[in-house]
């Protein structure tokens, strides 16, 4: 066989081999397209199932900062703003009605896509508690720094919460402040119980006592002396120093005193008998 015989019979073996290449090459293209299309249908399925649908549905709305409340009291109290779906969810009606509770000072909400709220409730805190007529009976309720009493939540064994007795507040109201003569009163303790002594552990009751001109002084009853002790309205460390040390001494002068009166710049006393000392 002459050289010439062997190239072309090369030549028709690569002619012929050709068409099947391109064959080849279209079976891969189509495959490709088919993964392609499959591949963009599960990517719009994940999307429509993970952002789609949720986002059409109520939100969920979580909570923190808890303390007194509970999550299933304030999804209670604002489900009926809760019945449409995450792009109607209105955040400012939301807080509005949260802080509408006597217990809640101010909640943060933030949205977060597809169908999440978070709410971030800070609580009021009591200062001091007293006690006020609800609906024909007296409850104990709390004042907080701002003056706002407030129902909710539970003191618990808190010897650094004072009881303040004697603030004409004839009923309970949601975010009603003291009236404005006694929120000085509350801002003092409020002072006294960031210190880190626990002045107030010793005091089992603070009356506010009326003046018959507008003003007002206070009793104060301590836990461990039968004695109440008389004071003017200026309620700080130095006067509660100066009452303990007052207490001490009358107690071991006169045990039976029930009167310890530290007004008008001098320590007198009573006892049950009449008699009294300075």
């Amino acid at each position: 066989m002459s050289d010439y015989s062997a190239v072309s019979e090369f030549d028709q073996y690569i002619i012929n081999k050709r068409p099947a290449e391109k064959t080849d090459d279209k079976f891969f293209k189509a495959i490709k397209i088919v993964v392609g299309v499959l591949s963009l249908l599960l990517l719009l399925e994940l999307v429509l199932y993970k952002f789609v649908q949720p986002s059409v549905r109520p939100p969920r709305v979580v909570f923190s900062g808890l303390a007194s409340y509970t999550a299933e009291e304030l999804t209670e109290a604002i489900l009926p703003l809760c019945r449409g779906n995450y792009f109607s969810f209105d955040s400012a009606a939301v807080a509005s009605r949260l802080t509408s509770l006597s217990g809640i000072e101010s909640v943060e909400i933030e949205k977060r896509f597809p169908d999440r709220v978070y709410a971030k409730v800070r609580e009021r805190e009591g200062v001091a508690m007293t006690f006020v007529s609800d609906g024909g009976k007296t409850v104990s309720v709390q004042i907080d720094k701002n003056c706002v009493l407030f129902e909710g939540g539970s003191l618990g064994f808190d010897s650094s919460i004072p009881i303040v007795s004697g603030i004409p507040v004839e009923f309970l109201s949601g975010g009603m402040r003291i009236p404005a003569k006694y929120r000085t009163l509350i801002e003092q303790i409020s002072r006294i119980r960031a210190l880190p002594q626990k002045y107030f552990a010793a005091i089992s009751e603070i009356c506010v006592l009326p003046k018959k001109y507008g003003n007002y002084e206070l009793m104060i009853i301590p836990v461990n002396s039968r004695a109440r002790v008389l004071t003017d309205r200026a309620l700080n460390e130095d006067a509660l120093q100066y009452m303990m040390v007052a207490l001490e001494v009358v107690n071991s002068i006169a045990p039976d005193a029930t009167e310890i009166d530290l007004r008008y710049g001098s320590v007198s006393y009573r006892t049950p008998h009449g008699g009294s000392g300075e």
